[in-house]
């Protein structure tokens, strides 16, 4: 997890909200990412999409079976969708969302009958830290 608030602080320094993501496997860091949407001119370009694609470009494959994804923010259904066609193995998450989040709020994405694979998900990891993060950077743009 302290990979991903690196990359959510590098993303902070890049103009992005401060969201960062890292996809481990076998022990091994194989992606990594903060938030480029503004950056790229790119509404899909959340962290955990950009971590998502690097991975399976390491990889070779669009399944990251064996992967496990650390974010700082709890996913929207964007991600989520995007996690479970990616058959990540778990989920760890800092800050809740309880307004754009879709794994324990909103639609709760893994819940639906709809999901095609659901990970194991840890929530409130360091959620505090990941919070008062995010609270800063959406206060100073006011």
């Amino acid at each position: 997890m302290s990979l991903a608030f690196a990359e959510a602080r590098a993303a902070e320094g890049r103009g992005e909200a401060p969201i960062g993501a890292v996809v481990v496997r076998d022990g091994v860091v194989i992606a990594r990412a903060g938030n480029g949407a503004r950056e790229l001119a790119d509404p899909t370009a959340h962290a955990e999409i950009l971590a998502i694609r690097e991975a399976a470009a390491a990889i070779g494959s669009e399944r990251l079976v064996g992967c496990d994804l650390y974010v700082t923010l709890e996913p929207c259904a964007m991600c989520a969708g995007a996690i479970s066609h990616a058959r990540i193995r778990r989920l760890y998450y800092a800050a809740a969302d309880s307004k754009g989040g879709a794994v324990d709020h909103g639609p709760r994405f893994f819940g639906q009958p709809t999901c095609h694979h659901a990970p194991e998900v840890y929530g409130g990891i360091r959620e505090t830290e990941a919070a008062a993060m995010l609270r800063a950077f959406f206060a100073a743009k006011r």
